[in-house]
């Protein structure tokens, strides 16, 4: 059952990664008007992404402001949801699967 609840939640975070990760490339995509977003298709991907993202990045975008017109709140978000899924996770699972024996 811990494995379970590991896999579910390292994936999760995973999801999350790729999220930031594809949403930023997007972004830049469109910044520099190599997609538009125009195109039905594209700006259903674009909010679908935006609607991932924002909420996970809204806490770092209050506590970061935008340095020189450059938004790095996806830097400190991915690496501390990378650092969660590398440095806290296993620990989490180990002392889980303790308790349950």
């Amino acid at each position: 059952m811990a494995g379970f609840i590991f896999f579910i939640i390292n994936g999760l975070f995973s999801f999350v990664i790729w999220s930031l990760i594809l949403s930023a490339i997007l972004s830049w995509l469109v910044a520099f008007n190599i997609i538009n977003t125009r195109n039905r298709a594209m700006y259903m991907v674009m909010d679908i992404l935006d609607r991932i993202t924002t909420p996970i990045l809204a806490p770092f975008r209050m506590l970061i402001p935008p340095m020189g017109g450059l938004d790095i709140s996806f830097i400190v978000a991915f690496l501390v949801i990378k650092g969660m899924q590398i440095y806290l996770l296993p620990p989490a699972y180990m002392t889980l699967q303790q308790l349950i024996g």
